[in-house]
Parts: C-alpha cells; sequence; structure tokens
C-alpha cells in the first residue's frame, strides 16, 4: 500500500441530506444549529467540516445559496476548520441546483460524487409511525425510485467549473470501485490533481457493501491507480461508522464520522451531537497512537488553497 501520513484527518459531516428532523432530535437544522454542532465538532477534533444546508422551517434539505451564507461567514470566523462544501445536495437536486452555493461560497474544498448511482434510503420509513413534518415519509419512500445524476459530462464541468475556475479542491467521493477507475480517468486527462482526496464509502444502498475485503479492495486499487500521494479517508453507513473509520485508521487512513452518516454513538443509543461522535473516534485514534492533524495540517496534506481565498 501507499505510504500514508503520520497524522490523521478528522472529518465531520454535520447534517447531510438523508436523515430526517424526526429521526433524532441532535440533527443540526437551523443555521444556528449547524454553526453551534460545526463549532463543537471542531473544538473536539474535526479539522474539516462537510456542510449541506437545511430549511431552517422545516428541515428539508435545500441548494439555496441564501440559506448556506447564513452559516459559513460564521463557522468561518468562529473556528479554522476546513469548510467541504457538498456538490452532491440531494438526489432530488438538479446540477445547477447542487452547485449553486459552491460556484458563490468558492471554497477550499467541496464533495464530488464519482459516478451517477442508486442512493437507496427508504428503508428508514419504515422505522417510525410519526413524522414531524410532510415532506419527510414521501422524500424517504422516493429514494428507491431516483437515481443520482453525475455523469462523467456533469463530473468534468464540477472540475473545471470549481476546481480551475475558483482553486477549489476536492473530496473524491467513492461509493464502488469503479469510481476510482473514474477519478484515474479525470487525473489522466488532468482535470483531478494530486495529492488526490479520496473518501471511500461503505454500506450505502446502491454501493459496495461494508465489509472488510472490500475496504482492503478499494485501498490496493486506490494505490494501483493513483498512486503515493493519494490521502484515502473512510466512512461507512449507520452501525459501520467507527469500526470502519477504526480499520481505516489502523492502515494508516483518514476518517470521517457525523451525524449526516449515523445517528448513533452506540447500539440503539441515538448520539448527543456530531462532537460526540467526533471525541469517539479521537480517543480511539489517540488509543492506535495517532496523532490528530490540525486544520492547517490538513491543508498542508490536501495542497488548499486557504481560508483567506474563499468567497464568504
Amino acid at each position: 500500500m501507499a505510504e500514508r501520513r503520520n497524522k490523521t484527518i478528522i472529518t465531520c459531516a454535520v447534517t447531510g441530506a438523508v436523515h430526517t428532523p424526526s429521526m433524532s432530535p441532535a440533527l443540526p437544522i437551523t443555521p444556528e444549529q449547524i454553526i453551534a454542532s460545526g463549532r463543537d465538532a471542531h473544538e473536539a477534533g474535526a479539522a474539516i467540516l462537510h456542510l449541506h444546508a437545511r430549511d431552517p422551517k422545516t428541515g428539508r434539505p435545500t441548494p439555496d445559496p441564501d440559506v448556506f451564507m447564513r452559516f459559513l461567514p460564521a463557522l468561518r470566523d468562529q473556528t479554522d476548520a476546513v469548510i467541504n462544501l457538498t456538490t452532491g445536495g440531494s438526489v432530488q437536486m438538479t446540477l445547477e441546483e447542487r452547485l449553486a452555493a459552491p460556484l458563490r461560497a468558492k471554497p477550499e474544498l467541496c464533495s464530488l460524487n464519482l459516478g451517477s448511482m442508486n442512493f437507496v434510503f427508504s428503508q428508514m420509513a419504515s422505522n417510525r409511525d410519526q413524522w414531524q413534518h410532510d415532506w419527510e415519509l414521501p422524500y424517504l419512500l422516493a429514494s428507491d425510485d431516483t437515481i443520482f445524476k453525475n455523469t462523467y459530462r456533469d463530473i468534468g464541468r464540477i472540475l473545471q467549473d470549481l476546481g480551475e475556475g475558483h482553486g477549489t479542491r476536492f473530496e473524491f467521493e467513492c461509493y464502488d470501485i469503479g469510481h476510482l477507475y473514474t477519478l484515474a480517468h479525470f487525473a489522466e486527462l488532468g482535470l483531478a490533481k494530486p495529492p488526490f482526496f479520496v473518501q471511500m464509502i461503505f454500506g450505502i444502498k446502491g454501493g459496495i457493501g461494508a465489509h472488510p475485503s472490500h475496504l482492503t479492495h478499494m485501498l490496493d486499487t486506490a494505490d494501483r491507480l493513483l498512486g503515493k500521494e493519494t490521502v484515502v479517508s473512510v466512512f461507512a453507513a449507520g452501525r459501520h461508522q467507527i469500526p470502519f473509520a477504526t480499520t481505516n485508521a489502523a492502515h494508516g487512513g483518514h476518517v470521517r464520522v457525523g451525524l449526516e452518516d449515523s445517528l448513533y454513538i452506540g447500539y440503539h443509543e441515538l448520539a448527543e451531537s456530531n462532537a460526540q461522535q467526533v471525541a469517539k473516534i479521537r480517543d480511539i485514534l489517540h488509543g492506535l497512537g495517532h496523532e490528530i492533524a490540525t486544520p492547517q495540517e490538513a491543508r498542508s496534506m490536501l495542497d488548499l488553497k486557504g481560508a483567506d481565498n474563499v468567497g464568504f
């Protein structure tokens, strides 16, 4: 395997676009909640904050740049975390909607899903009978008949408009082995540039399963295709979150936790906050003998442009 960095980057995915308000009282919804939750996660050890936006009244995922701008400046002022904006948005958003906030904000880092795929979370609808908002149940149920679209043309546009246009770098989200080959293709074209920050994702229905042998296969393939300049982070959905992060850390890689990926801190125990999940993986990393990367160290590893060069 490629030589890994000697400090571990913790990413916290603060709210996401899958879980709905009825599922957990800890899920940040309003700009004020996202600010507080992101700040606390950063103080607990997260160098990178991965951010989506929610309609403050209903909690529904929104691509509205004005909503993003209600929390981005505050997080920049109150932390030195790397701000990582989604370009994935949700499965129900168009590419133009998904790009609206990143193109205005010009962040240091954006996520970039490396392919069109089924992204199914309708199974969550069976876990409860009552919902706070009318949109939640139909939103969940629709996911088994909706395709998340990111074609090669879409990926190329994102790399050019955000990467070439604004100096934004990318968290390349790989939900299956073929996505690594897609990244290698864009690297050959010169549109994706090293060091590659690869986020391997396991346990999403429609993507690769959460089995340890799959992680080994993905790591070996990334090493072969992308080389030693690859910075590999891992997250897994639901109950697999902490075990997979720990396994990747044992391989010398980096980790992602957060309420976007799992609402839990233990078996059938809801997490109280994003910071609680960050603190848990931080303590595990310390137990493995790892040092936690600061935001400035993460910026150096990922060759980011710096917080002074963003648009918020």
